[in-house]
Formats: structure tokens, C-alpha cells, sequence
């Protein structure tokens, strides 16, 4: 039974450090500002639910698909980098209201994915299916996904403390975040190749 819970937490620590379901929250009351708190809830589960079938079908065929198309993890760690480099910078030079168009939607994406799906969590799958085995990398994975969404359901009782200019506030700093998170996996990925 200890070995059980060994090697459950030794999945488990990983996948929470990589999905970082505190940290989320910040950023999804950020992503969320002009959202209604139904559509909030709603993007949640779909950033949930879309970050689970690209971690379980990077599960079983991202091997596949790396030597298929002859990249590396560096390589996936870079472009994941980009797209939240253009996804922040996107959110930080936008002047006045937010643009309405799609500005509600982000549940596929950045939240499902590269927020929870990133390249922290297909690389950190990958190593620990070798580690501790398919079983106990699912279903620690299905438990960081449990504590998403109870993270990301409690996110509005943020939402009414900080009031809207908070919440702007909030909205760019998480941005300026974003950038570095996205220039943090540039840097690695670069220094992988």
C-alpha cells in the first residue's frame, strides 16, 4: 500500500507543480474580466475539459508525433513559449475596452490550452509514464483536473472582492505574467536544443 502512495505522489507532485492550480486562478479571474460569471464557469470546463484530451491523447501518441515530425521536447517547449508571448503581449497593448469579439471565449484557448495543457505538463506526462507507469500518471492527472475545477469555481468569490477596476488591474499584471511564463519556456527550450 506505501508503494501505492509513493508512487501516486510521485505522479502527483509534478502534474500539480506543472498545471499550478493556485496560479491558474489568477490567471483565469484575469482572462475572465469581461466575461458573465456563467460564461466564466462554463470557459472553466471547457479549459478543463479540452486540457484533458490533449493530455491524455499526448499521452499515448506525443512519442509518436515528436519522432514523426522529428521534434524535440526544447522544440515544443519554444513554440508553446510563443503563442503565450503573443497571447499576452496581444492583452497588454490593447488600449480601452476589451475588443468583444471572442473576448469571452477562452476556455479552448489560452486556458485549456497552453494554461493547463503546456508544455510543463505533456513534457512532465512523457517522463512519468516511464517513472511510475500509465496508471498512476491518469489518475493523478485526473486528480490536479479535479482540484482545477474547484479552483476555478471559486474564482468569482475573487472576482466580487476585487470589483472591476481590480480585476483591470489584475487583467494586465497576469498578462505581463503570461509574457514571462512565455519567455521563461523560450529560454528553456532554447537551452535544451
Amino acid at each position: 500500500m506505501r508503494d501505492l502512495a509513493e508512487k501516486f505522489f510521485l505522479a502527483f507532485i509534478p502534474i500539480f507543480v506543472a498545471i499550478d492550480p493556485i496560479g491558474l486562478v489568477a490567471l483565469f479571474i484575469g482572462l475572465g474580466t469581461s466575461a458573465s460569471p456563467e460564461n466564466r464557469k462554463q470557459q472553466a470546463f471547457l479549459g478543463i475539459f479540452t486540457g484533458l484530451c490533449v493530455a491524455i491523447g499526448f499521452i499515448f501518441l506525443g512519442k509518436i508525433i515528436f519522432a514523426a515530425l522529428g521534434i524535440t521536447v526544447a522544440d515544443f517547449q519554444i513554440a508553446g513559449g510563443l503563442i503565450l508571448l503573443i497571447l499576452a503581449a496581444r492583452e497588454l497593448v490593447t488600449f480601452g475596452p476589451p475588443d468583444r469579439g471572442g473576448g469571452d471565449e477562452f476556455g479552448i484557448v489560452p486556458l485549456g490550452m497552453p494554461l493547463i495543457a503546456g508544455p510543463a505538463l505533456l513534457t512532465a506526462l512523457l517522463i512519468l509514464i516511464d517513472t511510475v507507469g500509465l496508471v498512476f500518471t491518469l489518475l493523478s492527472l485526473l486528480v490536479n483536473l479535479a482540484l482545477v475545477a474547484v479552483a476555478l469555481c471559486n474564482a468569482d468569490r475573487f472576482s466580487r472582492w476585487m470589483g472591476t477596476q481590480g480585476l483591470r488591474g489584475v487583467s494586465k499584471i497576469i498578462a505581463l505574467l503570461l509574457a514571462a511564463i512565455a519567455v521563461s519556456l523560450i529560454r528553456r527550450g532554447w537551452h535544451g536544443v
